[in-house]
């Protein structure tokens, strides 16, 4: 390549890796896949060796990807916590083999797998576990001790240990677990984590450690960092040390000197993964001589003595025998494919997302074609492309009115999703009314997921009308209640009635009506009548609504059942009226973005919050922006703030700004 192509080029993929390192090290937000990550790299290291004058200082070959963050201490790392060198062929592994063996004498390897988590240090002394930090940027990272101490598979005593110990291991998060954390989020109508290393990461890093131990993480430690008064003289040796002390480590790994085996291990690793209840992202291949390893020695950023083999997506062809339609608690209806079941990283798969009908158009999908399918990062089944039609039915045509309650679904202009507005639709019950009972909207105490779901299941609940019916002698019926936790319920119940109307409103759980927007109809329109007939202009009209909004309103109004179910809670004696609240200047002037997910507060919470400090809470970042707000899987936004020098605030900073103290921690 020419060099100013090459330096175009090499400008061109920096400039992407950076983005992709800050949204998958320091936002727990990637944004590509893993593997397609790894080939980037790959072309900017062959494209810098081409040119070695075209390499920066700052290029992302020469340091770690994470940069500890400002929420934690930092911890200096005396051992840096180094990456590894990725490979995506037998060949390159094969090269690496002959490299290492240079002086004709066969070296010893060890062959492991390759944890898909979050690389930590433990530190020991005299056999107690005084501090545990991230990776960072190698040198630098980050204080995380009291979340680490809740991960019960790291061992917080030794017995008959060195003075110091540091260990490194790969904090990760089960499938099964994973599984589980995104049920709940879901019924939290909160965004899910893509995969399980970022659901680790992000359990990990956060300053409230009674939620990381909610999240039952994992560790497998795979190497001494430090060990002071025992030495080592092969790394097998220093595993099985560890494995001595206590350490879940470095499982089903090999050491040998034969290509033959380690090409037969990648194999095996690769053909097992999908049996196994963690994820794997690669073969660890590294030289098994401690001091063969000081001999070859280090880059800037990874050793010499180390490479990492990355499997490829695998993708397999099948028939798509149907397309089913479920629907979310907003209302949204999501086809599913269903497949002949094919066998992807180890697991048979047979259904898979196909999102929204823009994506069914974009593909031309129609029932009977061949399609590719793949798992996404291996953990996550998508539909890739159709490689054959049948030539027997049309591309699928989403359904006009819900397969749940037959109501028209609406298609608004901001988004390609179909919804359903019928606030009493059977198939959005459950998380409806979990929603409605929760602090961010008619806050109900004791009445949480758990108690909600048994309500539903014995039928003694099917509407948010219902809870205001219900009686003590239901409740009773249900499991762990009693006399006093009865009474307390129904006169939390009671209490609810009084809350203000802009808590029933974000109750209501409305299409892009949160908190702040909820706030904003109130202060307007006063009461719910006069926003059950206000037409569109005048609902545009208000400050701080858009056409989106707007219709939003209008079209869960126009619903039979959502005026039933008005007439219903008024009938039980709820609020219809707003009384308005005291707002204070601390955000005075002041235009803040909220993006991620906060630690503790709901977005709609903490919009609310700017709005009742003086403040105006913006949907998008520009050059006017005072502060972006950013939690857990922030994105593009804290992109585009980075780029624009726009401060970037916690939810901790921001409490302090207004002057606020909630008991609050950051976390999740």
């Amino acid at each position: 390549m020419e060099n100013k192509n090459a330096k175009n080029r090499i400008k061109e993929l920096s400039k992407l890796i950076k983005s992709s390192n800050e949204l998958y090290y320091n936002q727990d937000a990637p944004v590509i896949e893993d593997y397609e990550y790894d080939k980037l790299l790959a072309e900017l290291k062959e494209l810098e060796l081409e040119n070695p004058s075209l390499i920066s200082k700052t290029s992302p070959t020469q340091k770690v990807g994470g940069t500890p963050s400002s929420v934690f201490s930092k911890v200096n790392h005396l051992v840096k916590m180094e990456s590894l060198q990725d490979v995506f062929s037998l060949e390159e592994v094969e090269s690496f083999i002959a490299r290492m063996n240079n002086d004709n004498e066969k070296c010893e390897f060890v062959v492991e797998s390759k944890i898909d988590g979050l690389s930590v240090s433990l530190e020991y002394e005299d056999g107690i576990f005084v501090r545990g930090s991230t990776r960072g940027d190698g040198s630098v990272g980050e204080d995380v001790t009291q979340n680490l101490e809740t991960i019960s598979d790291i061992p917080k005593t030794i017995k008959n240990a060195p003075k110091f110990l540091e260990v490194r291991g790969e904090v990760y998060m089960s499938l099964e677990n994973f599984d589980i954390l995104c049920e709940q989020q879901e019924i939290l109508d909160k965004p899910p984590f893509k995969n399980p290393r970022n659901a680790a990461a992000g359990s990990l890093r956060q300053k409230n450690s009674e939620i990381t131990a909610t999240r039952n993480l994992s560790i497998f430690i795979f190497n001494v960092q430090q060990c002071d008064g025992k030495e080592f003289s092969t790394h097998s040796e220093s595993l099985e040390y560890l494995k001595d002390k206590g350490f879940k480590t470095s499982p089903n790994y090999i050491v040998t000197s034969e290509f033959a085996d380690i090409e037969s291990k990648i194999k095996d690793i690769g053909d097992t993964r999908g049996e196994i209840n963690y994820g794997i992202d690669g073969a660890v291949i590294k030289l098994n001589s401690i001091t063969s390893r000081t001999k070859f020695g280090s880059t800037s950023k990874a050793p010499r003595w180390a490479v990492a083999y990355k499997y490829p997506p695998e993708e397999k062809e099948t028939i798509l025998k149907d397309i089913e339609i479920s629907i979310g608690r907003t209302g949204v209806l999501t086809p599913t494919a269903v497949f002949e079941a094919v066998l992807l990283a180890g697991t048979s798969v047979s259904r898979a997302s196909l999102h929204n009908e823009s994506f069914i158009n974009e593909k031309e999908i129609a029932i009977g074609d061949t399609i590719i399918v793949k798992k996404a990062g291996d953990i996550i089944p998508e539909v890739v492309a159709v490689t054959k039609h049948s030539g027997f039915n049309n591309v699928y045509q989403m359904p006009h009115i819900c397969p749940s309650c037959s109501e028209n679904v609406v298609h608004l202009d901001d988004e390609a999703a179909l919804r359903c507005f019928n606030p009493e639709c059977p198939a959005q019950s459950l998380s409806k009314l979990i929603h409605f009972a929760s602090r961010v909207a008619m806050d109900i105490d004791g009445l949480g997921p758990a108690v909600m779901a048994q309500l539903v299941q014995n039928k003694i609940v099917k509407t948010i009308a219902d809870i205001y019916t219900l009686n003590k002698e239901q409740l009773l019926t249900l499991d762990k209640f009693k006399d006093k936790s009865a009474d307390n319920l129904m006169n939390a119940i009671q209490t609810s009635k009084d809350n203000n109307l802009d808590r029933l409103i974000a109750g209501l759980g409305i299409r892009n009506i949160g908190d702040t927007a909820a706030r904003l109809l109130c202060e307007t329109l006063q009461n719910i009548d006069n926003m059950m007939v206000a037409t569109l202009e005048e609902l545009t009209a208000i400050d701080g609504f858009g056409d989106i909004m707007a219709q939003s309103v209008n079209a869960f109004f126009e619903t039979a059942g959502s005026k039933d179910l008005i007439e219903r809670l008024k009938t039980a004696g709820v609020n219809m009226q707003y009384t308005g609240e005291i707002k204070t200047d601390f955000l005075a002037n002041k235009i803040i973005v909220v993006t991620g997910t906060l630690p503790n507060l709901s977005r709609d919470e903490a919009e609310a919050l700017i709005i009742k400090n003086g403040g105006k809470a913006s949907g998008s970042v520009s050059k006017k922006t005072s502060y972006l707000l950013a939690g857990e899987s922030a994105g593009s936004k804290l992109t585009k703030a980075n780029s624009l020098l726009i401060p970037v605030i916690s939810e901790y900073e921001f409490l302090q700004i207004i002057k606020l103290d909630r008991g609050m921690n950051d976390g999740d």
